[in-house]
């Protein structure tokens, strides 16, 4: 770490309060220090274009389910894709995809399983003895493995890599924006009261550490009736368009509840499902 004065600001600090506030571990805090480089260097055997980071303001709202379905749609067009799963402690990536095999490795580093749909993927659950296995691991040996997913693993050629964050704004998604090339990020929402002030930790801290936001997908939007074909609102009205509106976003998609999503996640089967409403995610990633 560089020498500091605590009560001199280094130069290219923009921590509020100087660098003083973390103690000039800058890793710590949003700020974006001249002080050190944080930046992991991606495996000498590995090229990856576009790095899309997919998070959540909160849990439980379907962000490793956005990620495989957007992973299997940039796939079915003809793109190299990889997903390297970032949630650690609820890993399910592999699950979804029904990838059950233990990770290997060679001279070059770690290898990547890969699904049936030829989707490339490196998740904790790779290393584990028993997939329930719980992963009760400190913030920083945390941090450190998702450093390793980038650097240790042979990707080789990737169009479009999405990393499956953890909910919130902790030590994971603070160390992926420091530490990886994120083109930009992908906001996962539900169409419930609280999604105002959700959506908005998410973007302002994407914000504060100059990460693009691509858009919003609401997912659980409605269900729609077998019978009739009417639309429910469940969750009530969404207000995903005004909030959308107000930061100045695009909203990619509004997925609707569907239990054989569930199921075809359950069996390692998700490759199986084409979303209509998910389609118009294709262009914009394109033009990234």
């Amino acid at each position: 770490m560089a020498e500091f004065d605590e009560n001199v600001k280094q130069e290219g600090c923009d921590c509020e309060g100087g660098c003083d506030s973390c103690g000039g571990e800058c890793g710590s805090c949003g700020g974006s220090c001249g002080a050190a480089d944080f930046t992991a260097k991606l495996n000498a055997h590995s090229k990856v274009k576009k790095v899309i980071g997919v998070v959540s303001g909160k849990g439980g709202v379907g962000k490793s389910l956005i990620t495989s379905l957007s992973a299997a749609l940039m796939r079915r067009q003809g793109h190299s894709v990889a997903i390297l799963d970032a949630d650690m402690t609820g890993p399910s990536i592999p699950m979804c995809f029904g990838v059950h095999t233990r990770a290997k490795a060679n001279s070059m580093g770690i290898l990547p399983e890969e699904s049936a749909g030829g989707v490339k993927m490196m998740s904790v659950n790779l290393f584990l003895d028993d997939e329930t296995q719980p992963v009760v691991w400190r913030g920083a040996v945390i941090s450190e493995t998702v450093k390793q997913f980038w650097t240790d693993v042979v990707w080789g050629d990737v169009d479009y890599m999405f990393v499956d964050m953890p909910p919130g704004t902790g030590d994971v998604p603070l160390t992926i924006f420091q530490s990886l090339p994120v083109d930009g990020i992908i906001v996962v929402t539900s169409p419930q009261e609280l999604v105002s002030m959700i959506v908005s930790k998410a973007v302002n801290m994407a914000q504060l550490m100059d990460i693009p936001v691509i858009g919003l997908v609401e997912n659980m939007s409605f269900f729609r009736c077998p019978d009739c074909g009417k639309e429910h609102k469940l969750y009530g009205e969404s207000n995903i368009d005004a909030i959308a509106a107000e930061k100045g976003l695009k909203v990619l998609a509004k997925l609707p509840i569907l239990p054989n999503v569930a199921a075809a996640c359950d069996k390692g089967e998700i490759e199986k499902i084409v979303l209509p409403e998910l389609e118009g995610l294709v262009p914009v990633l394109e033009a990234l």
